[in-house]
């Protein structure tokens, strides 16, 4: 009876061990799972409170990046009204400063080509003595301008020992003598005059334009500054062997700006068109890379950037960018530009 006690108390003192040993591990494991937890906690918080502080870092950029978005509209704004500058009136006049306004133009598709001034046939005349004798007196030198009628010279009659008169047949210029105070004539020209009011462009024409000339065709003729306007009046073969045709223009010389053997250049006028809005070459300026005039309005000018279409030598058809009836520079723009872009210069410093 006293063992079996004694075994069951043994046995009793195992099994309460036992369970206060698993009630202690249940306990500390316990306690790990809530230290662990409160950890995860804290991560999860310190995440949301970095996650909060990234979004209102981002919301500062996004601010401070509207910010800047806006003061670079204004840098624009800025830099497009600087794009004009103000020239009184009279500022204007005397540096040169000359204003048309848009409106439309004919503008002419032109050939190009190139040959000389020549004189007609009918504008020179020879003189020569009616009789042989003794050149008793000569009037006029080489390059004097001379009238139909004009006294030339006098000579003596060989076989009448009378005196006789030589006159200019025609009015021009004398450009040969070969009388002189003295001499003996025979049958040889005294003088030669040259009427240089109207001239010939005789202009060459190749195989390849040939198919795009016809007589009538208005024709543009220029020798450096000067210009006159024509229209073909011939078309010849040239010289034998030759690959080209002569086109002939009649030239109007009465205030005697043009001379025979001038090199000239010949626009003949091939096509032409309507443009309803059309501004000058000469008025055409760039700016950042766009091609513009400037628009005047009151004291101020303007840079106005045009969307251009066909030319010719003298005019430029607009598409958009300026209306009819506007004021523009058409001569020493460049001045404006030059204001524009010292003016632009000095601001960046």
């Amino acid at each position: 009876m006293k063992t079996s006690f004694a075994l069951f108390f043994i046995i009793f003192c195992t099994s309460l061990t036992a369970a206060v040993q698993a009630s202690e591990e249940h306990d500390h494991k316990h306690s790990e799972n809530s230290s662990h937890e409160e950890a995860h906690d804290q991560k999860h918080s310190n995440k949301e409170k970095h996650d909060d502080d990234e979004h209102g870092h981002d919301a500062e950029k996004e601010h401070d990046h509207d910010e800047g978005s806006h003061h670079d509209d204004g840098e624009e704004d800025e830099h497009g009204e600087e794009s004009s500058t103000e020239i009184n009136d009279a500022m204007a006049q005397k540096v040169g400063i000359e204003v048309a306004q848009t409106g439309s133009q004919t503008l002419h598709q032109t050939l190009t080509t190139y040959g000389r001034l020549t004189t007609a046939p009918e504008s020179t005349s020879h003189v020569r003595a009616r009789f042989p004798g003794i050149v008793r007196s000569v009037a006029f030198n080489i390059g004097d301008q001379v009238k139909e009628g004009d006294l030339l010279a006098v000579i003596e009659s060989n076989e009448s020992l009378k005196r006789y008169d030589v006159r200019a047949p025609i009015g021009g210029t004398i450009i040969q003598r070969h009388a002189n105070k003295g001499e003996m004539i025979q049958e040889q020209v005294l003088f030669s005059i040259s009427s240089f009011e109207s001239l010939w462009a005789d202009l060459r024409i190749f195989s390849t334009q040939q198919q795009s000339i016809n007589i009538g065709q208005p024709i543009h003729v220029t020798a450096g500054e000067k210009r006159i306007d024509s229209r073909i009046s011939h078309m010849l073969p040239a010289e034998e062997d030759s690959p080209y045709l002569i086109v002939r223009a009649k030239i109007n010389n009465t205030k005697n700006n043009w001379f025979p053997g001038l090199m000239v250049e010949g626009k003949i006028v091939i096509n032409e068109f309507e443009a309803p809005i059309a501004v000058k070459n000469s008025a055409l300026q760039t700016m950042g890379g766009r091609t513009g005039i400037f628009v005047k309005e009151h004291d101020d000018y303007r840079f106005t950037a045009l969307v251009l279409g066909r030319s010719d030598d003298e005019f430029t058809e607009v598409l958009s960018g300026v209306q009819g009836s506007t004021q523009y520079v058409i001569a020493n723009s460049y001045l404006i530009k030059a204001d524009i872009e010292k003016s632009e210069a000095e601001h960046e410093h």
